[in-house]
């Protein structure tokens, strides 16, 4: 399977190719047809959920993934009896591109993540500013809509760091990840302030990989380490177009063992924080 990097938004397929598009496609005609048979039009639908109509006619439309907030309260005010929650679950994985559903449905249920980045600050710790800005830069261009559904799923993801119980969590950043100023300087320094907000969770470890190091385990590219909840690990790693999902044991452990030495070549989790703040200092 040939795709590309998630956390920094590159594309994947045309969306005609995706599979997750018919599942809203279907939702959307579902939810149209309970609306109808309930007399309700589109604005006072829209006036009950807390949505205007045009965004009722996109979900409508399979123009919009809708959020799981809209699909529960959709099914209580058209008495749909579960109609419309049952693909909740579903519907959900299309906000997604299609290579990521499966690491991001790991990572919601994961025990343990170790992450180490390269080209962009992880999905996990990016701003909505940041993440918009990741999107926003990609080219070909994203319309807008997908722009929105994209940055309300990773945003979403965010949710593992108040899990309970809560997942153990490691980044390991290139330096050069938080000097590049995507989305303008005011941007990346609110996403610095994130990080180190982040890092004071007792769960999580954030350390940062100096540029001028003389050795670096990983020079292959950013990857994943994923601890199921069933006591699975999985990799997941990204190499420019190449992006995957591997289960076999060699795998794992070769990754397994670079991740390890990049921790130790990288500054502490205490030297990572104070280096983080000198940035923050910088004009």
């Amino acid at each position: 399977m040939t795709v590309r990097d998630e956390e920094a938004g590159q594309p994947q397929q045309r969306p005609e190719d995706d599979p997750g598009t018919g599942v809203v496609t279907a939702f959307g005609r579902q939810l149209k047809l309970l609306r109808t048979r309930a007399g309700l039009e589109r604005a006072e639908f829209g006036r009950r959920l807390g949505y205007s109509a045009d965004t009722v006619a996109s979900i409508e439309q399979g123009r919009r993934i809708p959020q799981a907030r809209f699909i529960e309260r959709a099914d209580e005010v058209l008495g749909a009896g579960g109609v419309l929650t049952a693909l909740k679950e579903e519907v959900g994985k299309a906000q997604y591109p299609a290579y990521f559903r499966d690491a991001a449905r790991l990572e919601a249920k994961a025990t343990a993540l170790n992450l180490y980045a390269v080209y962009a600050v992880p999905g996990l710790l990016q701003t909505e500013d940041y993440a918009r800005a990741v999107f926003q830069m990609q080219r070909p261009l994203l319309p807008d809509e997908v722009i929105e559904q994209r940055l309300d799923a990773r945003l979403a993801r965010q949710q593992v760091f108040s899990r309970r119980p809560a997942p153990l969590m490691s980044f390991v950043i290139e330096e050069a990840v938080l000097r590049r100023p995507l989305g303008g300087r005011k941007v990346m320094r609110e996403t610095l302030e994130q990080i180190l907000l982040t890092a004071q969770l007792r769960h999580v470890e954030v350390q940062v990989m100096p540029t001028d190091r003389e050795d670096n385990a990983a020079l292959g590219g950013p990857f994943t380490l994923i601890d199921t909840d069933k006591g699975q690990r999985i990799a997941y790693a990204e190499v420019q177009d190449d992006s995957r999902l591997y289960t076999e044991a060699a795998k794992v452990r070769e990754l397994e063992a670079r991740y390890g030495i990049l921790r130790s070549q990288a500054l502490t989790p205490s030297e990572s924080s104070a280096f983080i703040e000198k940035l923050l200092g910088e004009p």
